[in-house]
């Protein structure tokens, strides 16, 4: 099986980049990625490390007493991991567009909602919910009912990560048989381009 339709395997790489990660703990910790830098792999462990970095900075973030000017160069620094993030999502959707390429479609092939590479961003931070639950699930500090709660919270998690992850497969599947068109679109960001943020434009001008 290629590691693009496995999908078991893309999710022991999300595993594997946030076990990496909470080796350290650190948002300002340098990654180090195991795989050779422009596979498949490479991008599905960046991806995940950036998201991984991105959810404790959303934490840092939300501390009452945190320094405005703290808050704000986080907060320029999430920005700047999203676009990451959504630049990677593209290039993980390219590798499926080129992977399906001799793939011709049904006539009566559907379009799907998202893209093959947006389903694995949303298991990517599915993952990383899954890993926090569990801490705070089996936290020695915690009451009684802040266990029970957070293990129902689990449970749930556990229950869309397997129903995700059929999801995707079938999605795969489907795909490999001609059933579902392959499609790989931008998310045309605006905010982040001098061009067509008025707010930076108009600045420009000035």
């Amino acid at each position: 099986m290629a590691i693009h339709t496995d999908v078991d395997f893309i999710y022991q790489i999300f595993e594997q980049s946030i076990d990496d990660y909470h080796i350290s703990d650190n948002v300002d910790q340098s990654v180090e990625i195991p795989y050779e830098e422009g596979t498949f792999e490479y991008l599905l462990y960046k991806k995940n490390s950036i998201d991984c970095i991105q959810w404790h900075l959303e934490d840092i973030i939300r501390d009452p007493d945190i320094e405005p000017v703290k808050a704000l160069a986080i907060k320029r620094r999430i920005d700047s991991l999203n676009q990451g993030r959504t630049d990677l999502v593209e290039l993980i959707d390219d590798f499926y567009f080129n992977y399906y390429s001799t793939i011709k479609p049904r006539p009566d092939a559907h379009l799907n909602t998202e893209s093959i590479a947006w389903a694995l961003d949303r298991l990517s931070i599915l993952s990383l919910k899954i890993y926090h639950m569990e801490v705070e699930a089996s936290r020695d500090d915690a009451a009684e009912d802040h266990i029970e709660h957070c293990s129902k919270k689990l449970n749930l998690l556990y229950t869309q990560k397997k129903d995700l992850i059929t999801a995707i497969k079938q999605l795969l599947t489907d795909i490999a048989e001609g059933k579902r068109i392959v499609k790989v679109y931008r998310a045309v960001k605006m905010y982040n381009d001098p061009a067509t943020n008025p707010i930076l434009y108009q600045k420009s001008k000035k």
